[in-house]
């Protein structure tokens, strides 16, 4: 197991402001404690939720911050207390790395609900130091935050599920949606909306994806194997699936009315929010209580989760539609990122980039 309680210095590629710029940058990480894992990252996944980060969209942003919480990596040391990982294990580890472990949400495993969640990066750690993320060569990582990457699940297409995927695999799980047979939609067609088409085919749904133009309705049908491709704005084809869907995960993370989604719900029909979005939603009430439909929100997944998810994707054979870039390229990929400029997640291979400048 050897020692942990040693001081261990790492670099990372880190925002300095809110222009979102990354570069170099060198840091102490935190000093390590017995249910620790200290991990040299090979592959993180580039998130949306990282662009908002780094250019202070939800105003809380600290910096230096170094983005990143899709994390693969492998354990190099673990404290005296882990059992549950040696060193060589492949492992993940997502938006979390911290809670309280006695409020309710913790105590009924669904820690992401905690009030005092600590975030993988962009927080501060129980010792007061600030969190850093997946962007860097190594992290040290609370082993209740830590998972076992399936054998034979490439590093790469690990990354994305440990957020796009749970975050779709947790609501279809918690809804009672898992079921076979269910008719479901996915509205906007990103990292997280492609990995819940392929979730909910696997689930045996048949699923329309639901976008604002065109242009991706090829992708969707050949290359993701959706049922069906619905653009928002053709009056006639929304009408058409008026009041057939048992649910509709809602993934774009921009400001967008709900009414014309509301309205393809059968009665008790969910419409799950998915997408950051820091301004407010609006809809007309009659449109929910006239189906008696409903309007929720769930947020990444807990780590019970995410195990099952991983293994519901071993089982299924499932992968991330995902392109890998060096972190010299990281500034040009949060660019595309933000004009929707990639099929369907960017992926650092950390391990094979050079760090320092």
């Amino acid at each position: 197991m050897g020692s942990l309680e040693v001081e261990r210095k790492t670099t990372g590629w880190a925002a300095r402001d809110p222009s979102g710029i990354l570069s170099p940058y060198n840091y102490t990480l935190r000093n390590t404690r017995p249910e620790d894992v200290y991990i040299k990252v090979i592959s993180c996944g580039i998130c949306h939720t990282d662009l908002h980060q780094v250019k202070n969209d939800l105003g809380m942003s600290n910096y230096p911050m170094v983005p990143g919480h899709e994390v693969v990596g492998e354990v190099v040391e673990v404290g005296s207390d882990v059992t549950k990982f040696k060193a060589g294990d492949v492992v993940g580890v997502g938006c979390l790395v911290g809670c309280c472990r006695k409020c309710r949400p913790c105590e009924a495993d669904i820690e992401q609900y905690c009030n005092k969640k600590i975030w993988s990066y962009n927080d501060v750690y129980t010792d007061g130091k600030p969190t850093q993320g997946g962007f860097a060569g190594a992290m040290v990582v609370d082993h209740k935050f830590v998972v076992k990457i399936p054998d034979g699940m490439s590093p790469e297409q690990a990354a994305p599920l440990l957020c796009a995927g749970v975050t779709v695999y947790s609501p279809l799980s918690h809804f009672g949606l898992k079921k076979s047979g269910l008719r479901g939609a996915i509205l906007g067609l990103g990292g997280v909306g492609h990995m819940g088409v392929k979730i909910a085919k696997a689930m045996g749904h048949h699923v329309t994806v639901i976008s604002s133009s065109n242009k991706k309705r090829e992708e969707a049908l050949e290359h993701l194997g959706a049922d069906e491709y619905l653009v928002s704005s053709d009056a006639a084809k929304m009408q058409e699936v008026a009041d057939s869907l048992d649910y509709i995960i809602d993934t774009v993370p921009v400001f967008h009315p709900l009414e014309p989604y509301l309205s393809l719900l059968k009665v008790d029909g969910k419409l799950i929010l998915m997408g950051v979005i820091n301004t407010p939603l609006q809809f007309v009430t009659p449109m929910v209580m006239l189906g008696r439909k409903m309007i929720t929100g769930s947020f990444i997944g807990s780590m019970k989760e995410t195990e099952e998810m991983l293994e519901f994707c071993k089982e299924k054979n499932l992968s991330s539609m995902v392109e890998v870039v060096k972190m010299d390229y990281v500034n040009t990929a949060m660019e595309r990122l933000e004009k929707n400029d990639v099929r369907y997640r960017f992926v650092v291979d950390v391990a094979g980039s050079k760090l320092d400048a």
